[in-house]
């Protein structure tokens, strides 16, 4: 379960997996990726409509942005607990900027 502070990447440690903090932390990321879901398609449907006030756009548009970085968020957190294979020399994607 990511977040930042101070504009670096917290990552929770758990127990394990099935443990206490770590189903919590996967309950947190389905929220996550739920309310992604429905903000895309609600955002689709103002960024469809060639009439769509500026501001319901704009709205739109920052919901989008938080909801990405969540699921961003999400997807590096989890590959971080993926150990690499062996004999991989994988290279470091280096820093996300918040």
């Amino acid at each position: 379960m990511p977040w930042t502070a101070d504009g670096k990447l917290c990552v929770l440690s758990t127990s394990g997996p099935g443990g206490f903090l770590s189903r919590l932390a996967d309950g947190v990321e389905d929220a996550q990726l739920d309310i992604g879901y429905d903000v895309l398609r609600q955002g689709c449907a103002v960024l469809a409509d060639p009439l769509s006030p500026y501001g319901e756009v704009r709205y739109a548009g920052v919901r989008l942005a938080e909801c990405l970085r969540d699921a961003l968020g999400i997807a590096e957190s989890r590959g971080l607990r993926v150990p690499e294979p062996e004999g991989s020399e994988a290279e470091s994607p280096g820093p996300r900027p918040a």
